[in-house]
């Protein structure tokens, strides 16, 4: 598994770390599942070493982007 770090600032919030990291605030399941001894706290104090782990980004199926008529084609 790919990884990078990231310190926390005064008052982040997993889902803003999330954000930043993924781009998907809903994806911070990802930082608790790397970093098990963390703390769950609705805000972090600066200075906290969190491991983040490199994911691909989460894309859509593209027969979901088709239009109606063609979804069946892709299928």
């Amino acid at each position: 598994m790919i990884r990078t770090e990231y310190i926390t600032q005064d008052g982040d919030r997993l889902d803003a770390i999330s954000s930043k990291a993924y781009g998907d605030p809903y994806r911070a399941e990802v930082l608790i599942d790397a970093n098990p001894a963390l703390p769950i706290l609705d805000s972090y104090p600066a200075g906290i070493r969190l491991i983040v782990p490199v994911q691909e980004p989460v894309r859509e199926s593209t027969a979901n982007l088709l239009p109606p008529w063609k979804r069946d084609e892709a299928s």
